[in-house]
């Protein structure tokens, strides 16, 4: 039975992951096209490019790390040696040249290229962590929570900070507003990295590979065996789909809290409905969704809740776009906020325990355990997801015509965008999701079977 310092050091590394992870999804659009100066166009493209090889790499770094041997094991020692590198090309992911445009558009590339590939580095065996943890199918589902939880309150506690410490640098330090974004970075760089040492410090990798499954050291042959694991390709697609969902709504709320919204933001008073408001309360509702995952899961089993869960994110998000810039408005969005990321926050602890349980399903049918290329298809996953969610807002925007000049007056034809980017769009994400994991045939009963199989072999 793991401790509870090991469970809250696990949830570390993902709430750092998680701080870099949204400031990326909801502002690096934003900050491209708004600061770096670059054009829509040449954004779309730029996230598009970086995030499909960032979501390539994920598998290579996967089968790097199932044959990593240390004497910290596989997995946990890339926490230990990406830590300090993950900050630094996180700062300068954020850091504008004073150079001319295609300088500056190397610049991006180069850097954004180099912080997924570090972000892969640490984060695929960070999440390949939970399958060698334990071997308990209901632990997992605990730890994955545990994972959640932090990784909400890391989003929470980043986006939070992000805008009020920029605007501190610009209003009482005297920044540019491109210094001050760099300098915010440094700041939370430095919590990231200082994270991933506690995690490392405070988790064990504790299950071996069974008799007669050790790591094979043919390539071909796990790779073989993940092409022909039904459950993975459900998984994949869903995540694909989810990633959808909430990496569109994210990325476009910054635009359209500054051209739809505006200043119609009243909540009553002097109470304001910002940006960052409104993505930190989302957090908080994550996380609350991450507390009721555990307990429904056990009275539904993980599939039902993850369907439930997501179709009613997709009619709430449906009924946003229907909320007028008015008080009532706002205080609308705020409560469709609340809605929809609780039921966003049910699901992702249910799809990582559910690799887990992936990861065994491949052990116990081919003998071949790869729990690190399993769980490196998650995060594949999440960055072509990402990477498509955050190229298609750019192009939808450039489609309808958006401008991104300062102080622009935006066309009704670029309203209707914005307004259909926080709502129809993801909700047509939530359904497939829904949809795809409908036919995952791992349930309860089968995944029990699987784990006392497993369990008697690694007791000879």
């Amino acid at each position: 039975m793991a401790t509870l310092s090991e469970k809250i050091g696990y949830g570390l590394g993902d709430m750092s992951s998680s701080m870099f992870w949204k400031i990326f999804s909801y502002y690096l659009p934003f900050f491209y096209s708004n600061i770096f100066g670059l054009s829509l166009d040449s954004a779309a493209l730029l996230l598009l490019i970086t995030k499909l090889w960032d979501a390539v790499s994920d598998p290579m770094m996967g089968v790097l790390a199932d044959r990593t041997h240390s004497r910290w094991g596989r997995y946990r020692p890339y926490l230990l040696w990406i830590a300090i590198p993950f900050a630094i090309v996180g700062v300068l992911t954020f850091t504008t040249p004073e150079w001319g445009e295609s300088a500056k558009l190397v610049w991006a590339y180069t850097t954004y290229i180099l912080m997924m590939t570090v972000y892969t580095a640490i984060n695929v065996p960070y999440g390949a962590m939970l399958g060698v943890m334990t071997d308990d199918t209901k632990e997992r589902t605990v730890f994955s929570s545990f994972r959640m939880f932090f990784a909400y309150g890391g989003s929470f506690i980043a986006l939070a900070m992000f805008e009020p410490l920029c605007n501190m640098f610009t209003n009482h330090l005297g920044a540019s507003t491109a210094q001050s974004w760099q300098w915010t970075m440094i700041i939370i760089g430095s919590l990231c990295a200082i994270m991933f040492f506690l995690c490392f410090s405070l988790t064990r990798e504790r299950v071996l590979p069974t008799e007669g499954s050790k790591q094979s050291s043919s390539i071909i042959k796990d790779i073989k065996s993940l092409c022909g694991n039904g459950p993975w390709w459900i998984l994949l697609c869903a995540a694909i789909c989810a990633l959808l969902f909430n990496s569109i709504r994210g990325g476009a709320a910054a635009y359209y809290f500054q051209d739809v919204v505006g200043d119609d933001n009243l909540l009553g008073g002097s109470l304001l409905l910002t940006c960052a408001l409104f993505l930190s309360i989302g957090e908080i509702a994550n996380m609350l969704g991450v507390v009721l995952a555990v307990p429904v899961s056990k009275a539904i089993g993980k599939k039902n809740t993850y369907i439930a869960a997501m179709l009613i994110a997709g009619i709430l998000s449906l009924l946003f776009f229907y909320t007028p810039t008015t008080i009532f408005g706002c205080w609308m969005m705020v409560l469709l906020q609340v809605l929809i990321s609780i039921c966003a926050g049910i699901t992702f602890p249910l799809l990582w325990s559910m690799y887990a349980d992936v990861a065994d399903y491949a052990e116990y049918r081919d003998g071949v355990q790869s729990t690190g290329l399993i769980f490196s298809s998650s995060s594949m996953a999440q960055k072509f997801g990402g990477a498509f969610g955050s190229a298609l807002i750019l192009w939808l925007l450039a489609a309808y015509g958006y401008d991104t000049s300062e102080c622009a007056v935006q066309s009704d034809q670029a309203v209707y965008g914005l307004k259909a980017l926080m709502s129809w769009i993801p909700a047509i994400g939530c359904v497939l999701a829904a949809a795809v994991v409908f036919f995952y045939p791992l349930g309860e009963k089968r995944v029990a079977e699987i784990s006392t199989i497993l369990a008697e072999r690694r007791s000879k």
